[in-house]
């Protein structure tokens, strides 16, 4: 039955009263929720504290960063943070300029210093500049194949920076910069060690020596200076062994040279030779242990590698055909060949003399002297001069009367000629008072060594080439 106006505003009136009471649980179920303070009607205190606690979180929000957009759910991404650091200590290159690296090469056997250059790029004008510093066209002109050198270039090639050792404990460092050389020398620290070295001689001395360890320079000195007056090194048979006491120059773990022999003993023929280095006044000698100097007042050949073409005696002479006494003996050799004074002696004259040629005379003192003849021309010598044994007087010639270079050469004592090769030479002065206490108390020690070495050696049934201790 359709509604009348009257039904249509009873049910109006239902529905209203159904709303409110709707309303009403609703608010008992808020009130339940919320504090009592957003239950009851707000005052003006109310509405104070919440404009208070909406200004506090926005200060907050703006205070800490991304406060605000934490609140709200970000997608995840991987971001690279700047974060504030102190700067780094950067260590600059030891090249020449900031940046450039040092690029190190080895001089190769056969190369030349302006190879290695120009294998570099540098050119000839720059190294002509490098070597016109002060003591640098030396060392760097005696490189030996192994040698480093260093070289820092720029990405167009130019040379800005160059190193060199200029001896073992000397690095040079060069700067080049606006046509000019800068050089700072680092010092390179060193070390001595002494060792003992001992060889037994299979093929060759210079061999046997280099296999045990020694320089070309330590068996020049065993040779030519410790026993040359006692060994004739041409007689060295397979089976002759040696020892040595050597200094040994050490750098940053590297055995970088060898340095002073010592003390040495040679083995030939079934007789030991012991020789023991000495510095007295100034001057350094090899001694026996018993303090006698090994070096003797005289040396018999005063020229080397000279063949022996006339002996002492009577004679035909050569130019004059005569029968005549040959006051001294003559060696033959290449004009130019160097000869050197007998002995430690004063230089009594300098000239020409007849028959001699150009001559030079030396007085070896308790009534010895010594004449060469003939000669090309004279050393650096004076008349009053003294010259120690082994200096160069002169050089072999032919000036006289004589019919090719050669050296003729006389010995005297008291005024009276001898036979170079067979008189007895004065021995020299052995150590004595407290120059013999001084040597026995500074070599003792070492000899030690060479002892304790040498009863190693005898004592071993192998062969022993190349033992160091």
């Amino acid at each position: 039955m359709p509604l009348t106006d009257h039904g249509r505003a009873r049910k109006q009136q239902f529905h209203d009263r159904l709303g409110i009471l709707h309303h009403r649980t609703l608010g008992h179920k808020l009130k339940e929720r919320f504090p009592a303070a957003f239950n009851t009607q707000w005052t003006r205190r109310h509405w104070v504290h919440a404009s208070l606690f909406a200004t506090l979180g926005a200060l907050v929000a703006t205070i800490v960063p991304g406060f605000s957009a934490q609140l709200e759910p970000q997608p995840k991404l991987h971001a690279t943070l700047p974060l504030s650091l102190p700067p780094l200590t950067v260590h600059a290159p030891t090249a020449a300029q900031p940046g450039h690296q040092w690029e190190v090469v080895q001089i190769q056997r056969g190369q030349t210093l302006g190879a290695l250059f120009e294998s570099m790029g540098v050119s000839t004008q720059v190294m002509h500049q490098i070597l016109e510093q002060p003591g640098n066209r030396e060392p760097l002109t005696r490189l030996r194949a192994g040698a480093e050198l260093a070289f820092a270039l720029d990405d167009d090639g130019q040379l800005h920076g160059f190193r060199f050792d200029r001896s073992p404990s000397e690095r040079v460092e060069l700067t080049l910069a606006g046509g000019k050389i800068h050089e700072k020398v680092l010092e390179r620290a060193t070390t001595t060690r002494v060792a003992v070295t001992s060889a037994e001689i299979e093929h060759s001395l210079y061999a046997a020596g280099r296999k045990a360890g020694l320089s070309p320079a330590s068996i020049a000195v065993m040779t030519d200076e410790i026993f040359k007056y006692d060994i004739d090194f041409k007689d060295v048979q397979r089976g002759d062994r040696f020892s040595a006491v050597v200094e040994e120059v050490w750098r940053e773990g590297e055995r970088i040279g060898g340095g002073r022999i010592l003390a040495a003993s040679f083995t030939t023929g079934g007789k030991t030779y012991t020789g023991l280095r000495f510095e007295q006044d100034g001057k350094v000698g090899y001694y026996t242990p018993e303090g006698r100097p090994l070096k003797k007042s005289f040396i018999r050949m005063p020229i080397p590698y000279a063949r022996l073409s006339s002996s002492f005696g009577a004679r035909r002479h050569p130019v004059l055909g005569k029968m005549r006494m040959h006051k001294g003996v003559d060696y033959a050799a290449g004009t130019g060949t160097p000869i050197m004074a007998a002995g430690d002696a004063r230089v009594q004259f300098v000239g020409q003399q007849r028959g001699y040629g150009n001559v030079v005379i030396l007085d070896h003192g308790k009534g010895h002297t010594t004449l060469y003849a003939h000669m090309s021309r004279f050393g650096k010598v004076r008349q009053g001069q003294t010259v120690s044994q082994g200096t160069v007087i002169g050089y072999v010639g032919s000036t006289g009367l004589a019919t090719g270079p050669h050296l003729h050469y006389e010995f005297r004592v008291n005024g009276q000629h001898r036979n170079p090769l067979s008189v007895t030479m004065p021995p020299p002065e052995p150590l004595k008072g407290p120059a013999l206490a001084a040597f026995r108390a500074q070599v003792a020690p070492t000899l030690a060594r060479i002892e304790s070495m040498e009863k190693l050696l005898y004592a071993s049934t192998g062969t022993p080439s190349g033992k160091r201790g």
